[in-house]
């Protein structure tokens, strides 16, 4: 694949597709249009091989191009149905790869399900495209489609067979005595236990994910089958029913590991059986077991599983069946009756219901592990083409593609005797002839070069092969071969061209096997290992510590042979295996690799003609453990091989020949080159230089060069060539098709040798970008290869090869890998001494460096190269460099990529990085492709010849200092570089140090002093050109010591390069020191400058913050992120305007001015105004001014009779003025604005001129418009320069801060969110803890105090009995019968309330308590505040949780003992917030010198008591209640309270007690008991109880122990006054309130006065 052709290939037009759901996914996908125009391998140019970024879908018709990108880079995600919206990949323009496959599934849109994608783009690809498609798909481990749905479910589905021919793999068997078996083969003849599963019924699981378990084993995360867990899984099938896809299981012979002991086949068919029943005879027939997953069946379900029973060889149920208890559902089939009734044996049955997907997959794994290898039969993939065939499937494999097949065993016919038999046969031109032909030429270069005659003897062997090849005839192959390739159909071509390389890729694989065979059975019996098998190779592998290290082969006697088979390892521990031919006279040794010789055959083949076949044995190398590792630790014989590329070779020289024998080729010969250019177009690689003989057809390729430039545009025909030069064993071949898509000879076999060529077509966005139009890759296959004859002959031809290929690059991409022993000194000899030739010829490529792994061997191959690049690419007057070119910098770092080209099985895991690697790495070759552009102009095809031809010329005369034989030079020259790269170290190191006091003494002059500045950077930049050139004279000294010593003479050839490198290294440095210090000297200013933005920006912050806040906590709104960034937009825009930028160095705006405006003319085709613009650079000196000449003849002759065209003058005059005022306020905004001058600010004045001038209806000339225009840029010229002056200087600084201006937005919010949380924490832990404990601390002791207080004050309060007496003697002073009714039937609460109305009555009339509130105020501030300066000590500006420290300050305040601090509220997260400690503390202090005034204007107030009372945690009234309450109990007769004031006393005694008639006695009292005298003095000595019985006053005691009721008192007449007065006084209302008759009060009792009441009170109290 290479050019694009203008038709793709389509082996049938398909039908347009139909108006259904199925064409719906298509056009969803911008497919419908490839139905009929399928995709071909060409287009994955546009899709593909350019792509070099990992760019996600934007939505569904994007889906099919990623996934084929994807696709061709492996990637893991190439089936992902997901659509990132457009903001989504805005956001992850900086992401890795790796993070953006991550993110998919987030907010990633599924736009179809993901097998309908696969199943589309299968739809719309033609049958090659779908066979790159399917290689591609098994190294990812994915299912690939065999039988594609058609479109029109009418229509039968297709069989895709062709795909799969491409397929080929290597698996593994276990063998006794731990050996293997090792398999090779491709998947589409191979036979293999196929597997079928399908569905019926509803299953509640995945059966495609239990055939990932399956395939995969339990812990493998690959998803072979698209499942509905992944996704876009649960979508719908709108394209996909009807599906089969296949996947294989390839053991690797680990017992241990392996799941089955053969590989196996497992298709899927998609949605259920019982919809697709025509699929069911090709999958039973096909199969060798059919795997059924049975939901609940029916009728036709269990007719189904009977079918399936008759047709299938094994027959696997795995009943997932569940109950229903609705008896209208259908009918469970699937039980344990099931083995009977089908005569199937008890392991046919799978008991899945209940089991999750992993244990249904071990019970399936288990249940085909029993039945392999033994029970379940191989079938092919081709027999089941032939079956679908039968059954009415279409085929991919149609009439065109069979026809082609027969042609190529037409074409080789004979190849079954063996490839080197056939290769003799067929190609006699690549044989000893061409060869020896090559080596006369060479000879012939150099004697010319010597300036010696040409000798004789070899002009007369020239001309004998000339005459011997004279009787050249076309072979029966090749005229089969090249008929075949002039056809007209290009598809039939196509199909020729697949299949020969097929058929050519299995009889290799054929022939290695047989070969290992003859190596197992024959001389060595262990040797052990190989690098290709057949499907019925049986090779046994030992383990690796038994595998044999051959370092190198020759040729000795069978005895010594067995002798040296038999020894020991060498000094070095490694073995030497040798073999020899049994009879030399049966083949000799060829003069190439390869081929025998062919001493007296002739070269016209006629019957019976027979060439003994070739059985020396080639070197081959294969380690399965680690196949890099160890490519070259095994040397040993190859068979020969046959590819294409012999074909392709030998038709180059039939052309070749017809230049020598003109009658040799015929007509069909001279179109050889036509038939060769279409081949190349397709993207069949051209052989530009046969590395077996080491020779090059010039004419055939002048001639296929000469085509293709003819064929291609003249003007598009800019060439540029890059060139992939590694190893044999390097991959060069799969390198280059993972980078660009193409198909090279794969050299691995060490059979292909050569220099191939394809040509790339660009883009038009690559053409700008790298100024050519065409790519020509160049592969280099079979270099360094080692041989039987490993002679000098072949070390030569790899030099040629290296150097010619060297020589034809713009880019040379050395491919590295993993190599030992001598193989390795090898290889890097070659490589670098094809460098050192060309160099001397004067071309020297950019190179590119590839890494395939990180081991010891490729680093150090890849450093010592780089380095040696890096030496050379210095400039000695090479052809087309220049001094832009030459530069100091080195060569790009070493690309790494693992690919999975060493993968011989599909089984084998991808690196992970491999997509993003294959980016990068082409990434890295296209920059190197665009720095070309700066180093040379792209050359034509014409100009690449000569550059052939010159360079091949130079090969061949040996026109070089260093020998294709050298090795020493190459060695030497590395070693050299790797000394001065050292030495260069040392340099740096040193230049390193002095910036370092360089640096010291810049920063130590004040960014301010401009003038002593400037001096100190001049001396430092002399001094720094000092220093440099001292130590780089130093590095010449040693290296003229080197050349000196013993070193190989031709070193000293290179002595320009080297002191010339040392001038480069020279300049570079002191450039890029003298670089370093200006940059030091404006970091620093800049730096001064950023901190003076910072701080001036940081003072306007600090002025808004402290607004908003002061703001916020007056009014307790919540600001939102808008208004904050309105406010930060206004501190930003004054700083930027106060802001003193550095005014730049000279840098005139003028000529940018002028080249707009001279351009914009132009476009307008206005050249003839040009010396207008000559007056733009001078000073403005007046205003706009509108001529005649401004207006055309017709309007002035129209106006000519007003006064000097007045009217329309002004008209124009305001046009002008409406103009320039537009102008002025223009650049009033763009003045206020913080950005430097941009030319599309001209362009937009310019714009908005013409724009005037259109709208105007007057008739102006384009005078007018050029006049006002360049009036505008002499004005703009002198504005826009102080703008430009403002910032020029800066911009760098301004580009900073304008790209970190949301930084800064975004401390300003974060500044204020803190302050602002910082406030309102600050004022919820004073208002919820400090206001509470000082609230506290001030009015708990004043209770205490007010009762010391009233105390003092008044004597009632000194003891109970004194209080009593108080109460009652009020009462008669008061004379309110009400209180008296208050005080006997609620006694407490009557001395509760006489009590408050005390405390009420002192605390209105006291003053001290002001006073007291002030003090305690005065000294709880204080000892708050102390108590917060303990706390901050040591956590000035820190960062702290106010947490811990809150605790700590509630600790240090209560440590003084006094102060009771309210911590309830710190529990919770409330007061956790992190913030400086210092700010915290500050807003504290604020806030509690606030609460100070506050609290202290509030006690200064006069206060009602209640609220006084509502402060005090000690209520005066309770405290004085509790010192009066004296005894609780009372009279249990009159209620009378007891006087004893002795605490605990047991006998309760009243002094006054109460008469009857003063209390209501209910039915449970006393009531007919007087107190000891009763107003009735029936009988003294007797009382009545409750039930009117009388009671002995004396039993009164007995009935009330605990109280001293007596009537023998003497004195007892004497309290009665009191209550005698009081009842007779209130009688009548005491009765009233009772509601009862009053009582009889003796008369005595009316005279009683209150003073001998009062009298009575008193004297009873006082005794």
């Amino acid at each position: 694949m290479s050019l694009k052709l203008p038709k793709r290939l389509s082996s049938k037009k398909k039908k347009p597709p139909r108006d259904n759901a199925q064409a719906e996914v298509l056009n969803k996908l911008g497919l419908e249009a490839f139905l009929t125009a399928p995709l071909d391998p060409a287009s994955m140019l546009d899709i593909s091989t350019w792509n070099v970024e990992n760019e996600p879908p934007l939505e569904p018709k994007d889906l099919p191009n990623a996934f084929l990108k994807r696709l061709w880079l492996l990637s893991p995600d190439a089936r992902s149905p997901c659509c990132k919206p457009p903001d989504d990949v805005l956001n992850n323009v900086n992401k890795s790869p790796e993070e953006m496959i991550d993110g998919i599934g987030g907010e990633s849109q599924c736009a179809v399900n993901p097998l309908d994608l696969v199943t589309a783009i299968f739809m719309s690809a033609n049958t090659f495209l779908q066979q790159e498609i399917t290689v591609r798909m098994l190294q990812c481990h994915f299912a690939v489609p065999l039988v594609l749905p058609n479109i029109d479910p009418e229509e039968p589905s297709r069989f895709l067979l062709w795909p799969l021919r491409g397929a080929i793999s290597r698996w593994m068997s276990p063998l006794p005595d731990n050996n293997k078996k090792v398999h090779e083969g491709d998947l589409a003849s191979t036979h293999m236990p196929l597997v079928s599963c399908v569905k019926l019924g509803h299953c509640g699981i995945s059966k495609s994910q239990v055939l990932n378990n399956v395939i995969g084993g339990l812990r493998s995360s690959r998803d072979t089958f698209l499942h509905r867990g992944m996704d876009g899984g649960e979508l719908p099938h709108r394209l996909s029913n009807g599906l089969v896809e296949i996947g294989w299981y390839l053991p690797t012979g680990d017992t241990a590991r392996d799941l089955f002991p053969v590989p196996v086949v497992i298709s899927n068919l998609r949605g259920d059986l019982s919809t697709q029943d025509k699929y069911l005879s090709l999958l039973c027939q096909a199969s060798s077991a059919v795997v059924v997953f049975c939901g609940n069946l029916g009728e036709k379900e269990m007719q189904l599983v009977a079918s399936c029973k008759d047709m299938a060889s094994k027959l696997i149920l795995v009943d997932l069946s569940y109950v229903e208890k609705n008896e209208n559902s259908v009918v469970r089939f699937v039980d344990q009756n099931l083995e009977k009734y089908m005569a199937l044996p008890g392991v046919s049955v799978v008991q899945g219901r209940g089991l999750s997907e992993e244990e249904l997959a071990t019970k399936l794994s288990d249940t085909l592990k029993d039945m392999l290898p033994d029970e379940l039969k191989s079938v092919s993939l081709e027999a089941a083409m032939k079956l679908a065939e039968e059954l009415g499937f279409v085929v991919d494999e149609g009439v065109v593609c069979k026809k082609a097949m027969a042609t190529v065993e037409e074409v080789l016919k004979g190849l079954d005797e063996g490839s080197a038999q056939f290769r003799l046969k067929q190609f006699p031109l690549q044989g000893r002839l061409w060869s020896k032909l090559a080596e006369i030429e060479k000879e012939e270069s150099k004697q010319n070069k010597e300036g010696k005659e040409i000798d004789s003897q070899l002009q007369q062997k020239k001309k004998d092969i000339l005459v011997e090849l004279s009787t050249y005839k076309m072979t029966p192959a090749m005229k089969i071969f090249t008929n075949t390739l002039f056809t007209t159909d290009k598809v039939e071509r196509a199909y020729f061209l697949s299949w020969m390389k097929l058929r050519l890729r299995l009889k290799q694989i054929e022939e290695m096997a047989e070969h290992h065979d003859e190596l197992k059975n024959g001389t060595n019996d262990s040797l052990t290992d190989s690098d290709s098998f057949c499907t019925d190779s049986t090779f046994e592998e030992e383990t690796p510590e038994e595998l044999p290290v051959i370092n190198c082969i020759g040729l000795v006697s069978d005895q010594q042979s067995d002798e040296t088979s038999n020894k020991g390892s060498g000094e070095n521990g490694i073995s030497s295996l040798r073999w020899r031919q049994l009879d030399d006279a049966e083949v000799t040794q060829a003069d190439g690799p390869e081929l025998t010789r062919l001493d007296e055959q002739k070269l016209t083949l006629g019957k019976g003609d027979s060439i003994s076949s070739a059985r020396q044995q080639l070197c081959l190398d294969l380690t399965l453990e680690h196949p890099v590792a160890s490519r070259s630790q095994h040397v040993e014989a190859d068979p020969v091989f046959l590819g294409l590329e012999h074909f392709l070779r030998e038709m180059g020289l039939i052309f070749e020949l017809t230049h020598t024998n003109p009658s040799s080729g015929g007509f069909k010969a001279l179109r050889l080159p036509s038939l060769a250019t279409d081949l190349l177009i397709y993207g069949i690689p051209l052989e530009v230089m046969d590395g077996d003989a080491s020779n090059i057809p010039v004419r055939w390729l002048g001639c296929v060069f000469a085509e293709l430039k003819r064929r291609l545009p003249q003007e598009q025909c800019r060439t540029r060539v890059l060139t992939n030069l590694g190893v044999h064993h390097g991959m060069n071949a799969e390198v280059l098709s993972a980078l660009f898509g193409v198909t090279f000879p794969e050299g691995r076999q060490r059979s292909t040798r050569g220099v191939y060529m394809v040509a790339l077509h660009l883009p038009e966005n690559l053409r700008k970008n790298m100024e050519c139009d065409f790519l020509l890759l160049l592969d280099v296959e079979g270099l360094s290869s080692m041989s039987l004859d490993n002679n000098e002959k072949l070390l030569i031809h790899d030099n040629e090869m290296a150097t010619v290929a060297t020589g034809l690059s713009d880019v040379l991409m050395q491919n590295i890998s993993s190599h030992e022993g001598t193989e390795f000194e090898t290889n890097f000899t070659v490589m670098v001494n094809a460098l050192l030739r060309i160099k001397e010829l004067g071309f020297m490529p950019i190179c590119q460096l590839l890494a395939q792994d990180d081991e010891m061997n490729s680093s150090i191959q890849a450093l010592q190269l780089r380095r040696v690049s890096d030496m050379l690419q210095t400039d000695t007057g090479d052809i087309g460099t220049s001094n832009a070119a030459k530069q100091y910098s080195k060569t790009g770092c070493i690309s790494h990529v693992k690919g999975p080209w060493y993968n011989l099985s599909l089984t084998e895991p991808i690196d992970k990085q491999y997509s993003n690697a294959v980016l990068k790495l082409k990434q890295n070759l296209f920059g190197a492709l665009k720095q070309c552009a700066g180093r040379s102009e792209a050359t034509g095809l014409p100009e690449f010849m000569s550059r052939l031809c010159a360079v091949w010329d130079a090969v061949k005369a040996e026109s070089f200092s260093i020998g294709l034989q050298n090795t020493d030079t190459a060695l030497a020259f590395s070693l050299l570089c790797t000394e001065i790269s050292q030495w260069e170290h040392g340099i740096l190191e040193h230049r390193k140090s002095w910036l370092k006091e360089a640096t010291k003494k810049m920063f130590a002059v004040k960014a301010s002093d401009a003038t002593v500045r400037y001096g100190l950077l001049n001396e430092l930049k002399h001094e720094a050109s000092y220093e440099v050139k001292t130590e780089v004279d130093k590095l010449r000294s040693k290296i003229e010591a080197y050349l000196v010593k013993d070193n190989p003479p031709k070193m000293n050839t290179f002595r320009p390069i080297l002191m010339s490198y040392m001038d480069d290294l020279q300049e570079g440095i002191t450039e890029e020191t003298i670089q370093l210090l200006g940059k030091v000297n404006e970091n620093y200013c800049s730096s001064t400058q950023l901190e003076k933005f910072e701080t001036l920006l940081e003072k306007e912050q600090e002025s808004k913050l402290h607004a908003l806040v002061e703001n916020s906590k007056s009014t307790k709104v919540l600001l939102q992120d808008t208004e904050l960034d309105k406010e930060f937009e206004d501190a930003w825009t004054k700083t930027l305007s106060n802001f003193d930028f550095r005014p730049s160095e000279k840098d005139d705006i003028t000529a940018r001015v002028v080249d707009i405006l001279r351009e914009n003319l132009i476009n307008r085709g206005l050249q003839k105004h040009m010396n207008k613009l000559e007056v733009i650079a001078q000073n403005q000196t007046s205003g706009f001014q509108v001529f005649d000449e401004h207006f055309g003849y017709r309007s002035r002759l129209k106006h000519m009779f007003e006064v000097n065209n007045r009217i329309q003058m002004l008209n124009a005059q305001q046009v002008a003025c409406s103009v320039i005022d537009e102008y002025k306020q223009f650049v009033a905004d763009k003045m206020s604005l913080p950005a430097d001058f941009s030319d599309s600010y001209i362009t937009t004045l310019l714009e908005n001129v013409e724009k005037a001038l259109k709208e105007t209806s007057i008739e102006i000339r384009s005078a007018f418009e050029v006049d006002l225009k360049v009036y505008l840029c002499r004005a703009a010229c002198n504005d826009f320069q102080k703008l430009h002056d403002r910032f020029a200087k800066d911009s760098e600084l301004l580009t900073l801060i304008t790209a970190t201006k949301s930084m800064y937005v975004a401390e300003f919010i974060y500044q204020f969110r803190k302050r602002d949380q910082c406030q309102r924490v600050a004022e919820a832990f004073t208002s919820m803890v400090i206001k509470p404990t000082m609230m506290d601390y001030v009015h708990r002791p004043l209770g205490m105090r007010i009762v010391k207080e009233i105390q003092s004050q008044v004597q009632q309060f000194q003891s109970p009995r004194t209080f009593h007496q108080s109460l009652l003697e009020e009462l008669i002073e008061e004379d309110n019968f009400e209180s008296f009714l208050e005080y006997l039937l609620s006694h407490e609460k009557f001395k509760v309330r006489k009590i408050q109305e005390k405390v009420m009555a002192h605390l209105s009339e006291s003053t001290n308590l002001k006073k007291w509130r002030q003090q305690r105020l005065g000294e709880i501030v204080g000892k708050v505040a102390a108590a917060v300066s303990q706390t901050a000590e040591g956590t000035s500006g820190v960062l702290s949780d106010t947490k811990p420290l809150l605790e700590r300050f509630c600790l240090n305040l209560e440590s003084d003992g006094d102060v009771d601090v309210t911590r309830a509220p710190l529990n919770g997260p409330y007061f956790s917030i992190t913030t400086k400690w210092d700010y915290f503390v500050t807003c504290l202090m604020e806030l509690l010198a606030a609460m100070r005034l506050d609290l202290a204007e509030e006690f200064s107030e006069n206060v009602e008591a209640t609220q006084i009372l509502k402060c005090l945690p000690l209520q005066p009234q309770e405290c004085l209640y509790s010192q009066v309450r004296g005894c609780d109990q009372q009279c249990p007769l009159c209620r009378a309270p007891c006087e004893l004031e002795k605490k605990g006393h047991e006998l309760h005694k009243a002094v006054l007690h109460r008469p009857k008639g003063m209390l209501p006695h209910d039915a449970g009292s006393l009531s007919c008991i007087n107190c000891p005298v009763s107003i009735a003095q029936d009988n003294p000595g007797m009382s009545k109880n409750a039930h009117g019985m009388s009671v002995a006053g004396t039993d009164l005691h007995c009935l009330y122990p605990d109280c001293s009721i007596s009537s023998e008192d003497p004195n007892s007449q004497m309290p009665k006054a009191y209550w005698r007065y009081v009842l007779a006084r209130f009688n009548a209302s005491f009765a009233k309130v009772y509601e009862r008759v009053p009582a009889k009060v003796p008369d005595e009792w009316q005279k009683i006065t209150e003073e001998e009441a009062l009298y009575s009170l008193r004297e009873n109290f006082f005794n």
